[in-house]
């Protein structure tokens, strides 16, 4: 990859909406390229409790982190955050240097703008489409097909045209990338998010985590509009209510936009006994749950964006061993297969009867658990990815010579060659 014992090439990778270790896909993405010979650079939004050091070498990945205050206040508070973020990562990119690569990963479907900027200095872009945004606009914000909408069906346009190569988290994306985006098959690759099967290693369980209760049920992820945390605690209602099962404990992990709103609905359905929420957890307290979990909750509900997406929750699940319910949505089905069982779309009574059919029946919960494993091992393992990222790789550097590690870039006239 990087021509014997020629120059390394070099790699920066933009990201603006977490912070770099703690986006895992990206970390990943960083290793590979590391083993595979290439000098990693990482610009991102400092973290705010880990992930906080402006500059930091990690593994050998070299980390670059500015400032970023978190939209507030509707579109102006994206245009604030998006601005800022723009600037600072242009900055960066100028103290960084000549590279071979700019890896830019949405969303938001803005990071072309620098991507461009360096892709006239030599680099080649590779756009890791993580989110499709068009359809985030639509599932999280509800206004339809508005001014907005457009522009962002406009960003993602020129996104995909200024791109050398594109990275689809699944074929659903990259179908996208083929039809809307009117990419060729050859320069779009699936890179599959894969769960980190060092972090994610089974532990005893732990019975004082069920709290008394036969039974722990266990939602990890994010706590957004669109994460379906609302229809998971609405079932639980429903599991009590209507089907009488008070043998059960649950525990959410996680935060977002949502959690304090999370929080007052479970105290509205009278959950708030049953109903625990510990916010962002450790590693080894979230292994700890999982290990003990007798069913996991995948509750993100059918519109546009998660009908087509991988959840990596599903996939933590899997490499756990945990039997999941979760709603009928395409891409679930090919992630979790048989590991899974499947309530109508948006069906919270369905969702909640699931529930209670697994836990009568542990002998199923253990199949389905074994299943995901052999899954996460086999078909959905992060080598298979490891692969396809490197010929992506391959693909967008393909008759170009590593690029010297100069001094910063500068602006102006793009360089003779």
């Amino acid at each position: 990859m990087t021509g014997g014992a020629g120059p390394a090439r070099r790699a920066l990778i933009l990201v603006e909406n977490l912070s770099v270790p703690f986006d895992r896909r990206v970390w990943q993405e960083c290793t590979t390229l590391r083993d595979a010979g290439w000098e990693v650079h990482v610009i991102c939004p400092r973290g705010t409790k880990r992930d906080t050091e402006p500059e930091a070498v990690i593994d050998g990945v070299r980390v670059h982190r500015y400032p970023l205050r978190a939209a507030t206040g509707g579109p102006a508070g994206y245009l604030r955050e998006y601005g800022s973020a723009l600037w600072h990562t242009v900055r960066l990119a100028r103290k960084v240097g000549p590279v071979d690569v700019v890896h830019a990963c949405n969303p938001p479907d803005l990071l072309f703008l620098p991507a461009l900027w360096l892709k006239r200095r030599g680099a080649r872009f590779v756009f890791d489409q993580h989110d499709l945004v068009p359809e985030l606009y639509l599932s999280r914000f509800d206004r339809g097909k508005d001014l907005l909408y457009r522009a962002v069906c406009a960003l993602e346009r020129l996104t995909y045209r200024a791109a050398d190569v594109v990275l689809a988290t699944n074929e659903s994306y990259r179908d996208v990338a083929l039809r809307r985006g009117g990419r060729r098959p050859q320069d779009v690759f699936v890179v599959r998010s894969a769960p980190d099967t060092e972090r994610f290693q089974p532990v005893p369980p732990e019975p004082q985590l069920k709290r008394g209760k036969p039974h722990l049920l266990c939602y990890l992820g994010v706590m957004g509009p669109q994460d379906g945390v609302d229809y998971a605690l609405r079932a639980l209602a429903k599991l009590r209510d209507e089907l009488g099962r008070t043998d059960w404990h649950a525990v959410f992990v996680g935060a977002g936009d949502t959690f304090d709103a999370m929080v007052e609905l479970s105290r509205r359905l009278g959950l708030a006994e049953q109903v625990e929420f510990t916010g962002r957890v450790p590693d080894a307290d979230l292994v700890r749950y999982l290990s003990t979990a007798d069913v996991c909750l995948s509750p993100d509900p059918l519109n546009p964006l998660n009908d087509v997406s991988t959840m990596n929750k599903v996939l933590e699940y899997m490499v756990m061993g945990r039997p999941i319910v979760s709603f009928d949505l395409r891409e679930a089905r090919v992630s979790a297969g048989d590991a899974a069982v499947y309530a109508r779309a948006n069906d919270e009574t369905e969702f909640a009867e699931l529930i209670a059919r697994l836990l009568d029946d542990p002998e199923r919960r253990a199949r389905m658990g074994k299943l995901g494993q052999e899954r996460i091992g086999g078909p959905l393992s992060w080598r298979n990815s490891q692969a396809s990222l490197l010929a992506a790789y391959a693909a967008a550097c393909r008759d170009r010579a590593p690029v010297p590690a100069g001094g910063p870039v500068r602006a102006g006239k793009r360089p003779r060659r």
